[in-house]
């Protein structure tokens, strides 16, 4: 089986809106919307698991009956922190996912999934036991002496930007999160299930990316958000 765990646990402060990011309606459809459109079409994916800030449940219940999502499995109420966030829904499939089932693992407010991209993570899972979305860095990234200079930098050719879909084989999953918070290791500040793995000793695959899987933090990406929908209907 493969599941997704879609992350929209999070308040948007920074948008500065009076809902939370995930629930902006954009051309008459909310956000998160979106977002579980991209796995409700993609054909690995089995069951969906929203994990959903706490207030907001039964929105979400209903904006998902109003679009037809109907691999929405469970809504599941959102930590205190990210970390918290996605440690719930993993746990929530505990009986439900066999130790090597797949289980994506999302930002709610990056609507804009290519289905090559969920599948190769999928595939790369299935092989490796995780995959993570990536894609080259192609500025120049200087590390700082002062707050006003420089003479060293990291050569772009050894970086990668990771973002999600993330893919991890469950029984993986569930330890490893079971190990973060026992150890208090991974799960603070701008940690994620990513970062959590490597500082506790997991080595990481490399997955395909895509250049439109942004992440709208900002009124700004809304709007690029908006230029893509217009230009996807008018390709219709």
């Amino acid at each position: 089986m493969n599941t997704a765990i879609i992350i929209a646990g999070g308040v948007g402060a920074r948008m500065g809106m009076n809902v939370p990011k995930q629930f902006i309606v954009i051309n008459d459809k909310p956000v998160i919307i979106y977002t579980m459109e991209c796995f409700q079409n993609h054909p690995m994916i089995d069951s969906i698991t929203l994990v959903c800030i706490d207030g907001w449940q039964e929105t979400a219940r209903r904006y998902a009956e109003k679009f037809g999502i109907t691999k929405l499995r469970e809504i599941i109420t959102g930590g205190e922190t990210g970390q918290e966030s996605i440690r719930n829904g993993v746990y929530s499939l505990k009986g439900i996912c066999n130790d090597d089932d797949v289980v994506v693992i999302h930002d709610g407010i990056r609507p804009l999934v290519d289905q090559g991209v969920l599948s190769d993570v999928i595939v790369k899972c299935k092989k490796y036991g995780n995959a993570v979305t990536s894609m080259p860095y192609n500025e120049q990234i200087f590390i700082k002496d002062d707050e006003y200079s420089t003479t060293k930098y990291i050569p772009r050719e050894t970086l990668r930007r990771v973002a999600t879909p993330q893919a991890y084989t469950f029984g993986l999953l569930y330890e490893k999160y079971q190990e973060a918070f026992e150890k208090k290791i991974g799960i603070y500040g701008s940690s994620y299930t990513n970062t959590m793995m490597v500082d506790l000793g997991v080595k990481l695959y490399f997955a395909a990316g895509s250049d439109r899987n942004i992440k709208l933090t900002t009124r700004e990406d809304l709007e690029l958000f908006l230029g893509y929908i217009k230009a996807r209907e008018g390709r219709k």
